[in-house]
């Protein structure tokens, strides 16, 4: 199996999940993930925002927000809804995953939130829906929250259990919080725990999620170090997120970032959809990968045709 630095479309459209997975952990720690909203406006207009982060040296892309009853990602051609996924891969020529929340209950109100964090019923981590999803080409489910939602890490364990038991190794689960998501007790250092990464391997989870290095208060790079040898330990990859806006941050406080996580021995690097919204600022796209792989192999990804 190639390293995924090494990968082009044509690599990835072959790969089952257990591949895709192992081509992630021969690159060490070299994965750039980026999160864009389908459906916010895309920055250059009449170009999804997805096609801009490929553009820009993303690996991988996080479609959030993205609803399986109604899928909608502005800038792109029309296709069929049931297409909108295998279309964007098409485009992209990367491997697609979705934001799937496992709420008890959720936490969002119409008044005083932002509406378009409001949880939608395709939005939410069920059986029906992750079938939709795989049905649709998606790569890897993330199970996590976007703010105020009210995910919490037990919610999470059910819905790894429930995507594991009824498609088997067919999907990539990933699975953890970048911030609290509306939960007062898990914020900080609780947002998670070694406890919480043990269930969430036991539940059969392949990728832990857990926040980057300085973009939560309380979490600094030694805490973090910590737990991805913990993870590494029990014989799954991790990956470090941008979640709390960071990506529209300067470039040198990118940097920093970036090569914090690299310190902690990360498989992958993730960043958020709101440089302002939909995306992370292009720049930074550009200066994170530059940090954690140098110009070769970031000009590569970004040069390398999607018809390979």
């Amino acid at each position: 199996m190639k390293r995924f630095l090494d990968c082009s479309s044509s690599d990835f459209s072959k790969m089952t999940s257990k591949e895709l997975l192992e081509s992630i952990g021969k690159s060490e720690g070299r994965i750039i993930v980026c999160e864009t909203i389908g459906i916010a406006m895309p920055m250059l207009g009449d170009v999804t925002n997805a096609e801009f982060v490929a553009a820009m040296g993303a690996d991988i892309i996080l479609l959030n927000l993205f609803d399986v009853n109604e899928p909608v990602i502005r800038g792109m051609p029309e296709v069929s809804p049931d297409d909108t996924i295998k279309e964007i891969k098409r485009l992209t020529g990367r491997p697609i995953g979705i934001n799937l929340e496992p709420v008890e209950q959720s936490l969002s109100s119409k008044e005083g939130d932002n509406p378009i964090w409001e949880l939608t019923e395709g939005r939410k981590a069920t059986y029906e829906n992750v079938k939709k999803a795989y049905e649709m080409g998606t790569d890897f489910i993330v199970l996590t929250g976007n703010p105020g939602v009210g995910v919490n890490n037990s919610a999470i364990t059910e819905s790894i259990k429930m995507i594991r038991e009824n498609f088997g190794d067919n999907i990539l689960i990933i699975s953890g919080k970048m911030h609290g998501s509306g939960i007062l007790s898990e914020s900080g250092e609780k947002i998670i725990t070694k406890e919480d990464i043990f269930n969430f391997v036991e539940a059969g989870a392949d990728i832990i999620l857990m926040p980057a290095p300085g973009t939560v208060p309380g979490i600094t790079m030694e805490y973090i170090r910590e737990l991805v040898i913990y993870a590494h330990n029990l014989g799954v990859l991790t990956l470090t997120a941008i979640g709390t806006s960071q990506e529209g941050a300067d470039v040198d406080t990118i940097k920093e970032i970036a090569l914090m996580c690299k310190m902690t021995g990360t498989d992958l690097h993730h960043l958020g959809d709101s440089g302002y919204l939909g995306m992370a600022l292009p720049e930074n796209i550009l200066a994170y990968g530059t940090a954690i792989r140098g110009i070769r192999h970031t000009y590569h990804r970004m040069a390398l045709s999607i018809k390979r």
